[in-house]
């Protein structure tokens, strides 16, 4: 039994929800998300709130119940407030610049080329560059499921390294450090 999936989920005043035959859109301040629902569930829409229901009991529609819900409760965190997430580079040389007319992203990581990056409509980002510190990346968008997905490419252009922690990294990501080569004298 989903525990999730019995929980209504309450509309705030400002968010407008819209069913279609199999697609979901929830619009508010920040934006405009759809998604498309497989499976046999029953969605209601009631005036404040919004019950999501099987239609049928077998293992694949319990497993979409409360996915679904929190789903759909993302969305609505997602046009009214918004995600972010914040990435770091660290090491010698280690740049990105942004070009916000042609929506890019740069990336100098220490190989023999630069990677370039496009930006999707959906995704801010903020670069802070401050002396003595490593550079920051902060992005920032309504779609929770982009926004995980496209810091996860950021950060696989070059992983933290083992040994000394260079690499792009999550803050307050912690890495665990391995031991250098010693010598036996």
């Amino acid at each position: 039994m989903s525990r999730l999936g019995n929980r209504n989920i309450i509309i705030p005043k400002n968010i407008l929800i819209k069913l279609k035959k199999n697609v979901i859109s929830v619009t508010g301040p920040l934006g405009t998300i759809y998604m498309k629902r497989i499976g046999e569930l029953k969605i209601e829409l009631e005036e404040k709130k919004l019950t999501i229901q099987r239609i049928e009991n077998n293992k694949y529609n319990k497993s979409l119940h409360g996915l679904y819900r929190m789903l759909i409760n993302n969305m609505i965190i997602g046009v009214l407030y918004g995600f972010k997430k914040e990435l770091e580079l660290k090491g010698v040389g280690y740049k990105v610049a942004l070009d916000n007319e042609k929506k890019v992203l740069e990336f100098h990581l220490g190989y023999s080329h630069n990677i370039v990056m496009n930006l999707p409509k959906e995704l801010k980002v903020e670069i802070k560059n401050e002396k003595n510190q490593n550079t920051r990346m902060i992005l920032r968008s309504y779609d929770k499921q982009l926004l995980g997905i496209f810091a996860a490419k950021i950060r696989s252009l070059r992983k933290p390294d083992p040994y000394k922690g260079k690499g792009i990294r999550y803050i307050n990501e912690y890495i665990l450090k391995k031991a250098g080569k010693t010598t036996v004298k």
